[in-house]
């Protein structure tokens, strides 16, 4: 996941990276290719171009097609403001094969956290344009308290645009949304979260399969789940083998580029604590092998889990779960509060966990503040 600049057309209200004006000492375009060079020498097989808006970039196009020429895979992931026919077309020529479109909600609510109004027209204008050229189309979601009671709606509204597939992640208190702790879902929350999830996934795997076209899949991010009943049918895909969360791929299958060079092992970890190096003083090579800050989930135990973490039943697969979503939250990895597993063994118990905010994020992109956990009798009735 590469993060070509930070400069961005929308001022999103939840941004993780209070994107909107370009980094101070961008990469530059000759940087860019040897930054390609060198993820192609690691392996790399599949490149997302983010920002920011990608698309900002005026050297975008040589910047995809570098790395297509290479053999690697490159799709985009935008918010979709300024992207249409020609700009897909274009694309597509240079040698992009998939483009993923944000959306946050049905109009209302989606123009609302975009901060854009018609927000929402754009964006499926971008759902439009890259179905029409041809290109795989997919939409992604955060999901949150204003938009959580709209999923099955939504998604029928983006599958009627050509998705195939809609991944969702939980909004985290980072950003721009640490500076909105009412948006984040409570941890209880995520039971019915999942479980719509879920039915809307079956759902779709009931239907008929279409000749040549790939079958709709509701893709589950790093922080939805965990396990539980609904675990295989959100984790796998389609036809494919069952799988299950297998705990954070940070710096092992995984790497994040920022626009400066700066690297870590997820493009979502918080900035301050992850940073691994920076292509301009390391080579990628180096970082990748050496920094503890991208080897983290490659040598992690069971060790560093605290909290409900700790003595869970899947502790040595899980890990804790999403490792940013958990820092961001509360202050540090290894306890997951947003876990279906979790939020169901407490309410068996007749208890609840609810998030309270107790420090505010200092206002940096990547950045996060302090939630503290309090445990509270699971309301009657």
């Amino acid at each position: 996941m590469w993060e070509l600049t930070l400069k961005c057309d929308q001022a999103c209200r939840h941004c993780g990276s209070r994107a909107g004006l370009a980094r101070t000492q961008e990469l530059s375009t000759q940087e860019a290719f040897e930054v390609g060079e060198a993820l192609v020498d690691l392996g790399c097989r599949e490149l997302t171009v983010i920002g920011g808006e990608a698309y900002l970039r005026p050297d975008l196009d040589e910047i995809v097609a570098f790395m297509a020429d290479r053999g690697v895979r490159v799709t985009m992931q935008t918010g979709g403001r300024a992207v249409d026919c020609d700009m897909v077309r274009r694309l597509k020529r240079a040698g992009l094969s998939a483009i993923g479109v944000s959306i946050d909600g049905l109009p209302e609510v989606h123009d609302r956290l975009r901060g854009v109004p018609g927000g929402f027209r754009l964006a499926t204008r971008a759902l439009d344009a890259g179905r029409e050229e041809g290109l795989l189309v997919s939409a992604n979601t955060q999901i949150n308290r204003l938009n959580m009671h709209q999923l099955p709606e939504l998604c029928a509204e983006l599958r009627g645009h050509g998705i195939v597939a809609w991944q969702v992640q939980l909004t985290v208190p980072m950003g721009r949304a640490a500076d909105r702790p009412e948006w984040i879902v409570q941890p209880w929350e995520v039971l019915d979260i999942v479980e719509t999830l879920a039915d809307i996934q079956r759902a779709a795997a009931a239907e008929p399969r279409v000749k040549g076209r790939p079958p709709f899949n509701v893709f589950a991010g790093n922080n939805i789940g965990y396990f539980g009943p609904h675990e295989l049918i959100l984790r796998s895909r389609p036809g494919g083998q069952p799988t299950h969360w297998m705990g954070c791929r940070a710096g092992q299958q995984v790497i994040g580029i920022e626009a400066d060079g700066t690297v870590k092992g997820c493009p979502s970890l918080p900035t301050a604590p992850y940073v691994g190096g920076n292509v301009r003083e390391l080579s990628l090579a180096q970082i990748w092998a050496e920094a503890p800050e991208l080897r983290f989930a490659r040598d992690r135990t069971a060790d560093e889990l605290w909290g409900f973490c700790r003595t869970c039943y899947y502790a040595d697969t899980c890990r804790g779960g999403c490792s940013f979503t958990a820092h961001s939250t509360l202050g540090r990895r290894g306890n997951q509060p947003f876990c279906w597993y979790r939020a169901d063994q407490l309410r068996r118990k007749g208890l609840r966990e609810r998030l309270v905010h107790a420090e505010r994020a200092p206002g940096r992109p990547f950045d996060f503040g302090r939630f503290e956990l309090v445990e509270e009798p699971w309301p009657t009735g």
